[in-house]
């Protein structure tokens, strides 16, 4: 954090400009007025949100359905069912609204007649109109008040390349028909002229994410050619009609490669020396003030200056959610007051430097902008190196009042259609009601010397600048979970690849299994080969063979008294040094995934943060768990405690060949069984790196085995053998339910029965209702469906859509699988990789060559010829008893099936052989409460993706044909691999026993 400078000050006149804002905004309305807006149900809406939190809460969630509810029924019952929430109170008004039994009935007609129009009155309070003519009117009506404007194409956030490249044409629309409007205006010096200057009529904002649908920091040079040549072409029109334009700042996480791709391109000599264009700068983030630095610095060597437009920020709550469940640190101040303190700063950074970068201060607080005024009089800014912004609709009197004082004032116009423009007006309704929002506290009347009060930072914020930790209030995760690695960073994408250049190089090398702590020779071995590119060896695995099995348990065998007998705590802390260990190789460990089982790297590294989870959640659990139970009564004490099974093997999969197998054998290890790790074939060089690993932390030679083999041979021998206590097993359910058989069969010699864990696939559906967020619902199971290449157990492979949105759906639903990228999986830019060999690819083009028997082939996309790949796969038509709807094909083959109301959908959703994962998409809170009860999955997800669960947060297992057991990552894993005892001890002694509290 820079400190705040001192000389000179521009206190003294901050505030005198401030009062006289501040008094001229407080203008009372007359007693006709007042009752004019009691009347209207736009401004209630506004004082209930205001008034109550809880109904805050659940009003803003019906007002984001609205737009889906296609009639008045449908408005009533949504109405009825967000607002009746336990946590709403609601007011005399709402209460009557509500009072019906019947959505169809009149009383529920007139609710829904009521509020629906008053929400779309309240929206296009926000936004200037739904279509051209009405947004031209409004442009109109705020150049006779001296206001200019930029334009917003609402609808912006894009998930197809061909809504990117619509977006591109809409602006150049825009553009065009703005052009020919303006041409009709009069010109109005305060606005269209700086001096001799002449200025463009017309600005329009553009989002640069909006160029391009794969817009990824982890592709940041794919993304950059992508948006760059869209760029191009809109600047290029742009001059030719003489409309300025300006690049909007979105979320966090595309900020830094925002500005590199518009740092470049405006340095291009055809723009170069064009001073009509502008970005933006979001001072609610922490790093923004270097930003503005590096800007100032940039735009010195450029030589023509660019516009900043400096904003607070509007995405608060979601930059501090995701980086809260992500465990990064918060991009944001925690204190809106470090905002607005950070604010003066970057306006005076950029006010001292206007003669290399025009400024824009946006804001609604008079302090802000009343700063940016003294500034700008002290040091006789020109009026073409300043200008005031603020929102549409959000600070009318503010506007009129800074135009009439010789500002030039631009305000920033939405325009477009309710649905798109929904997130839009969520953002203005959350900053109009939030209770630190100068426009609130200035309708309630605040003191003046609190409004206009000169920022400090906030003491919690210079504390995490001086490098303490964040303070999350009284919420504190019940476990802390690894932090994924953030490809926004440029540096993690640079580790990135500088370790895929050090793992290259250490290709082809021979692993050999691992008996007693040697390395053994093998008579026989396989070559693991990357699916991306099968001539490519990754590494040659020895076979362990039978009589090396043998060898192996009996090793395992004579080891475990000493493991069993070592604490809980010791073993505990074995895992922990592990899961350093992980994170410290986290970039290689990451590589060797992506290499060896073609799972791209975005996808590879929370992998690696889910082993180190399972490392770290289950030496807790352990420790935990060894504490046992006491019961006592008078006279007799009562434990209850847990003791190690004996030998387990564990049989791991390829498709999640570090986290799962991690996972698997750490759990046995730290309850102190003897541990067998028999990997898959395919990923046997990954499992090598584990057992690498678990040695380097301290586990002993004798309590791990490492016995790479075939699984139908030597595989088999080790689920039979009758010194084995316990079988771990993910895979195939063909597989789990032999293994489940076998296991059950008594063998000679064997003392106990075996304890088989298995989980074994499913045939994931998602439904998405009627009433669902269809950007939200598309991107979901696009990337459940698709995510490394379908190969997870709970990937989704069937979709169920309510009819009411099944065109509009599927449409948008094969565009955007179309826009995704199908390569090798080591290529930023890849989204969908190979499949793991060519028997996987051999048996999925048969499901695929049975899927066009039996549906319609909507979509399959092209594919390289080199590497086991299959194009991601769409069928329509397809029937809930289809083959494709019920086996599990585990590749990226997905089944849409039309449902025609939701009832039908659940019944279709749980009519297979499985239950691992199901997810919903709907805004409907009957159908939302429904699910949790009779949607029949181990693992549910309503509204996100159906994939990527996080250890203790999201406890993965399913039911049915998906598996037995208890779930991976939760409380009750590790049970499984004990074995409870129970003593009780009478401690009476010639009748005399302690009895608690009588001799204290």
């Amino acid at each position: 954090m820079v400190t705040q400078l001192q000389k000179p000050d521009y206190e003294t006149k901050t505030l005198a400009i401030a009062n006289g804002l501040l008094m001229a905004t407080r203008e009372k309305k007359n007693f006709l007025a007042q009752m004019r807006d009691q009347m209207r149900w736009d401004d209630k809406i506004m004082d209930f949100a205001m008034d109550n939190p809880g109904l805050k809460v659940q009003l803003f969630r019906f007002i984001d359905a609205l737009p889906a509810l296609r009639s008045k029924p449908e408005i009533a019952r949504h109405l009825q069912e967000y607002l009746s929430a336990d946590a709403v109170e609601l007011p005399g008004a709402l209460k009557s609204l509500l009072n019906f039994t019947n959505p169809d009935s009149m009383p529920g007609q007139l609710a829904a007649t009521t509020v629906a129009p008053a929400v779309e009155t309240l929206a296009y309070r926000y936004i200037s109109g739904e279509n051209m003519d009405k947004a031209i009117k409004a442009i109109e009506r705020m150049r006779k008040d001296k206001l200019t404007f930029t334009m917003d194409l609402l609808g912006e956030a894009v998930i197809t390349e061909a809504e990117a490249e619509a977006y591109l044409y809409r602006y150049l629309d825009l553009m065009a028909q703005l052009s020919a409007a303006a041409k009709n205006w009069k010109t109005v010096d305060a606005i269209d002229r700086a001096g001799d200057h002449p200025l463009s009529k017309v600005q329009v904002s553009v989002k640069l994410t909006a160029f391009y649908s794969q817009f990824d920091p982890l592709d940041a040079e794919g993304s950059r050619q992508a948006v760059s040549q869209h760029i191009r072409t809109l600047l290029r029109r742009s001059a030719e009609l003489g409309v300025m334009v300006h690049f909007d700042m979105e979320q966090y996480e595309y900020k830094d490669l925002t500005l590199a791709i518009l740092k470049d391109l405006l340095l291009e000599p055809e723009f170069r020396d064009r001073d009509d264009l502008g970005v933006t700068m979001q001072a609610y983030l922490r790093d923004s003030y270097e930003d503005l630095e590096g800007l100032v610095a940039w735009a010195k060597q450029r030589g023509t200056p660019v516009t900043v437009r400096l904003v607070k920020g509007a995405y608060w709550d979601q930059e501090t959610i995701l980086a809260r469940q992500n465990n990064w640190p918060t991009p944001v101040y925690s204190q809106k007051v470090s905002t607005d303190a950070n604010f003066e700063q970057m306006t005076r950074l950029l006010l001292e430097n206007h003669q290399y970068l025009y400024a824009a201060i946006g804001s609604h607080n008079v302090r802000s902008q009343a700063y940016a005024m003294a500034i700008a009089e002290e040091l006789k800014i020109p009026k073409r190196n300043i200008e005031l912004q603020v929102l549409y609709g959000m600070a009318d009197k503010l506007a009129k009042i800074l135009a009439d004082k010789g500002y030039r004032v631009r305000v920033y116009t939405p325009f477009g259609e309710l649905i798109p423009g929904m997130s839009y007006l969520i953002r203005r309704l959350l900053e109009n009601t939030a209770n630190s929002s100068f426009l609130r506290q200035n309708l309630e009347d605040a003191s003046v010397e609190d409004l206009l009060a000169a920022p400090q930072f906030a003491p919690e914020d210079q504390a995490v600048e001086a490098g303490e930790p964040e303070d999350w209030g009284e919420w504190a995760p019940p476990f802390e979970n690894s932090a994924d690695t953030d490809y926004a960073i440029a540096a993690e994408r640079d580790a990135a690849t500088e370790a895929m250049e050090t793992v290259r190089q250490q290709l082809g090398q021979r692993y050999r299994p691992i008996i007693n702590g040697e390395a053994v020779n093998t008579d026989t071995s396989l070559d693991s080969v990357n699916p991306s590119n099968p001539s490519q060896l990754i590494g040659k695995v020895g076979l362990t063979s039978q009589a090396q099995a043998d060898a192996a348990i009996a090793g395992a065998k004579a080891a475990w008294a000493d493991w069993a007998a070592t604490p809980p705590a010791e073993r505990a802390a074995i895992l922990r040094r592990a899961a350093d260990l992980m994170e410290s190789r986290r970039a290689e460990l990451n590589a060797w995934i992506v290499l060896e089982v073609g799972k791209p790297l975005g996808q590879a590294d929370p992998e690696v943060s889910e082993a180190i989870d399972f490392c770290r959640f289950y030496a807790d659990e352990m420790e935990r768990l060894d504490a046992g139970y006491a019961y006592d009564y008078p006279g007799e004490t009562n434990r209850y405690r847990y003791f190690p099974r004996g030998l387990t093997v564990v049989i791991s999969p390829w498709n999640f060949p570090f986290a799962i197998t991690t996972g698997m054998t750490v759990a046995s290890l730290v309850a102190g069984n003897c541990t067998l790790l028999k990997p898959a074939e395919n990923s046997s060089v990954i499992a090598a790196k584990i057992v690498e690993i678990l040695y380097e932390a301290g586990i002993p030679a004798g309590a791990l085995q490492f016995l790479p083999a075939i699984g139908a041979t030597v595989g088999a021998h080790l689920v039979q053998h009758p010194d084995i206590h316990m079988i771990a097993f993910t895979g195939s359910r063909a597989v789990g339910c032999e293994i489940y058989a076998k296991a059950a069969q008594w063998q000679p010699g064997q003392k106990h029965l075996k304890r088989v864990v298995a989980e074994m696939g499913g045939k994931n559906g998602i439904i998405v209702d009627e009433s669902a967020d269809l950007d939200q619902a598309v991107q979901g199971v696009v990337y459940s469906a698709f995510g490394f290449s379908g190969q997870k157990c709970s990937a989704c492979s069937r979709v169920i859509v309510v009819e009411a949105i099944y065109e509009t759906f599927l449409n948008r639903l094969i565009e955007a699988t179309r826009s995704l990228h199908v390569g090798d999986a080591a290529a930023a830019s890849t989204k969908v990789g190979p499949v793991i060999d060519a028997k996987a690819q051999e048996k999925i083009l048969s499901y695929i060559e049975t899927g066009k028997q039996e549906a319609t082939l909507a979509l399959s996309l092209s594919a390289p010829e080199q590497g086991y790949f299959i194009p991601p796969t769409v069928f329509t038509d397809v029937a809930p008893d289809a083959v494709i709807a019920q086996e599990e094909i585990f590749g990226p083959v997905l089944a849409v099936i039309k449902a025609p109301d939701f009832d039908t959908a659940l019944a279709i959703a749980n009519n297979t052989d499985y239950g691992l994962t199901g997810g919903l998409y709907s805004r409907t809170p009957s159908h939302i409460d429904r699910v949790q009860t009779d949607f029949v999955v181990g693992n549910l997800y309503i509204n996100r993706s159906i994939t990527g669960a996080i250890v203790s947060r999201h406890p993965f297992g399913g039911l049915k044909m998906s598996g037995v057991g208890s779930k991976a990552g939760g409380p009750d894993y590790l049970l499984q691999f004990l074995e409870p005892r129970h003593v009780s001890e009478n401690v009476q002694r010639q009748g005399f026993a302690p009895i608690a509290g009588v001799d204290d």
